[in-house]
């Protein structure tokens, strides 16, 4: 699949684009040129008429996040990281679905990683400048080893932003899958990348502020690609977070819930069952489901891959 996609890329912007003009993403609304002048309610009935518009053009790139997800797990399977870069609104959208996979998924360190023009500190307060140094990007990505094993996805409303292009230009040469996410149609940024998502949002409410319609778009946009990738990966059990890592009081009350959920259990079974599990829920589902034994149930989830349909499977044939 990521073969025909990558041949529908669309080509990158010339120059006088690179300058920002004729951006949508930076136009003016025609719809709200008097937002200003409104009652609250006819702001907010404005606004919320205009994330809608974000749904459906987010939905005219399934084909493309379908391909992107397919790609990831394949460099996953192999051991290899996914990397999420960009800079302003676009890095801190990456660097929120990083941080959120582990608590969510149970991944690994080091598997779902983001990097932030400015560094950590640009997640708190704007790093004027830091987005316009390609050669920082391009650093950030080599300052972590990138290989032909790992995905990279460049995050970037414009589609041009310096830092940005610099990091995924790196990343293609590294061998590594590049997946752009930008708001505007032939993003600069496509050149560089093997899969090229546009949600075309149109202007914002307010000309310029992309952390609106485009910011939601690119939400919406890594909701997809982490969350799928992770069920590809046998990190969750029907709907349910089953590889979460219960180690805090609400993790814990969620692990007994999937357990009472999944099997009718009291609140104290539930509870006894995970003990037994060693806290593990996939472990404690796989018992439960085949009346094995501890170390029986690990012994078919490592076999499974940690999937835990899988290892239900394997050990109800006998084999």
């Amino acid at each position: 699949m990521l073969d025909s996609m990558r041949d529908q890329q669309p080509d990158a912007l010339p120059p006088q684009d690179m300058l920002g003009e004729s951006l949508i993403t930076e136009q003016l609304n025609p719809r709200t040129t008097n937002i200003d002048e409104l009652p609250v309610i006819d702001i907010l009935r404005l606004m919320n008429e205009e994330d809608q518009r974000v749904a459906r053009a987010v939905e005219k790139e399934l084909p493309r996040i379908a391909a992107a997800v397919e790609a990831i797990v394949e460099r996953l399977r192999r051991g290899g990281r996914l990397f999420y870069v960009g800079a302003g609104t676009s890095g801190r959208l990456g660097v929120l679905d990083a941080v959120e996979c582990p608590p969510t998924f149970g991944t690994p360190p080091g598997m779902i990683e983001a990097i932030i023009a400015g560094g950590p500190d640009a997640c708190w307060r704007a790093v004027e400048g830091a987005e316009d140094d390609a050669r920082a990007g391009a650093a950030a990505i080599n300052a972590r080893s990138v290989t032909a094993q790992d995905a990279v996805v460049g995050l970037t409303a414009s589609g041009r932003t310096p830092f940005t292009l610099g990091a995924l230009e790196e990343a293609r040469h590294s061998g590594a899958l590049t997946i752009a996410i930008a708001c505007n149609p032939r993003p600069a940024i496509a050149q560089f990348a093997d899969i090229s998502i546009t949600p075309v949002v149109g202007p914002e409410v307010i000309a310029g502020s992309t952390r609106l319609k485009a910011g939601t778009a690119q939400k919406m946009i890594l909701n997809m690609l982490s969350t799928v990738t992770m069920i590809q990966l046998g990190y969750t059990y029907g709907n349910m977070m089953s590889n979460l890592q219960p180690r805090s009081e609400k993790l814990r009350h969620r692990a007994r819930a999937i357990l009472r959920a999944r099997f009718d259990l009291s609140d104290e079974q539930a509870a006894r069952l995970l003990d037994q599990a060693g806290g593990d829920v996939k472990v404690a589902l796989v018992m439960k489901a085949t009346g094995t034994s501890l170390a029986e149930a690990q012994r078919a989830l490592t076999a499974a891959q940690r999937s835990v349909k899988r290892a239900i499977e394997k050990l109800r044939r006998g084999s």
